[in-house]
């Protein structure tokens, strides 16, 4: 019964309104609902952040930019009526078949299951454990809160009876925005050989939406300059516009590195694209890199698609099943604390979760390092060492 309902969809909505690192995590639906309905229009609604991601995602059709006043975590949206029934108003010219409400497991699908109501949107699907009367014709009982949030997004596809065919992340970049990356990294020094790789360099994201989420930018700093020391990699700093002057002290040492850098580099061992970059081109960037160093943040998820190592700063904010990409690539390094996870936007005490010595960060990433840069392919010749009794591989 369930599957009848959805047989003849031709105009879908799928709505997700949290920042860039949810709607990549949505990819592997919006993917599944494209595989089982490839003749229909599939638009997606999503918050001014998210929407940066968008080109990103081949399945979707339109997107819909929108500042929702159930998401206004600073409860700053001021009090509207009449710009609650302008999203009314478009959502009902569009005559949508079916909208299916995307949520992270402390959201609830109801308000903007409500407003699917009053525009006359006749299939309104999420997941929820309290009852909400008619507001979802297809209401599916989440899964764990523990959930991982690529699985909980497909749990509802599958709790409808849809097919999904596969949960691993995928983005795909443009053509224009990967010459448009390349010709960025061209400026930093970093060039590609003649075998079509580019010069192996590390990407570092020191951005997060939440400032409990950010590894100390001093310590990120230090990080940065052992790595160069003991790699003689480049370094590639990358942070959306809203982050540009967000980070005074690594851009302050990314400065001093770029004027000191010697000849036996290619470019600038350090370069700062904080503030330069769309984040489709970010992507990009991320895409080429032999690993990134980031937060817990839109940019480790972007690795996560692209199958890129990485060493991760996990803070003690939220459960790591959530949001930690499940592949052995991934370092993932925290401290445990008795206040995890708070789910926190502010430490109010010195974010003792993410005490993490320099040292142990650069060694995680230089084990990394010598798993990808050892096969001849990549004509990178390294010399063994052994650090914390493991041995590993750097230039």
């Amino acid at each position: 019964m369930l599957k009848n309902s959805f047989d003849s969809l031709q105009n879908i909505l799928a709505i997700r309104l949290d920042n860039i690192g949810d709607v990549v995590m949505l990819g592997p639906a919006l993917r599944a609902l494209r595989e089982t309905y490839p003749q229909a229009r599939l638009t997606l609604m999503v918050s001014s952040a998210g929407s940066q991601v968008a080109p990103l995602l081949p399945w979707v059709d339109e997107i819909i930019t929108w500042r929702a006043v159930w998401q206004d975590i600073g409860k700053d949206v001021p009090v509207d009526p009449e710009r609650e029934w302008e999203l009314v108003d478009l959502l009902a010219r569009r005559r949508f078949d079916a909208a299916f409400i995307f949520t992270s497991f402390s959201q609830s699908p109801y308000p903007p299951a409500y407003t699917c109501y009053l525009a006359g949107i006749p299939i309104r699907a999420g997941q929820a454990r309290d009852f909400g009367g008619g507001l979802l014709t297809h209401w599916v009982k989440p899964p764990a809160d523990s959930a991982y949030q690529v699985e909980r997004n497909l749990h509802l596809l599958r709790g409808l009876g849809l097919p999904v065919r596969s949960s691993h992340l995928e983005l795909r970049i443009p053509h224009e925005t990967r010459f448009q990356a390349e010709r960025i990294l061209a400026e930093t020094g970093i060039q590609k050989k003649a075998e079509g790789h580019f010069q192996p360099y590390v990407a570092l994201a020191p951005g997060a939406s939440a400032a409990a989420r950010r590894y100390d930018q001093a310590r990120y700093a230090e990080v940065t300059q052992k790595l160069v020391a003991e790699t003689g990699l480049p370094v590639v700093l990358l942070g959306s516009q809203r982050e540009t002057g967000a980070f005074p002290a690594l851009e302050t040492f990314a400065a001093s590195a770029r004027a000191a850098s010697g000849p036996k580099f290619h470019g600038p061992p350090v370069s700062s694209l904080i503030g330069k970059t769309s984040v489709p081109e970010l992507a990009a960037i991320i895409e080429q890199s032999a690993l990134l160093i980031a937060n817990n943040s839109g940019s480790m998820h972007m690795a996560a698609a692209f199958n890129r190592p990485m060493v991760i700063l996990y803070s003690g904010t939220d459960l790591l099943e959530h949001w930690s990409p499940p592949f052995a690539q991934a370092q993932i390094l925290n401290r445990t604390v008795p206040c995890a996870p708070c789910y926190g936007f502010h430490c109010p005490y010195h974010l003792e979760c993410l005490d993490i010595p320099v040292d142990e960060v650069v060694a995680a990433a230089i084990s990394l390092l010598g798993q990808v840069l050892s096969p001849p392919s990549q004509k990178v010749r390294l010399k063994t060492e052994s650090i914390q009794g493991e041995t590993l591989q750097r230039s």
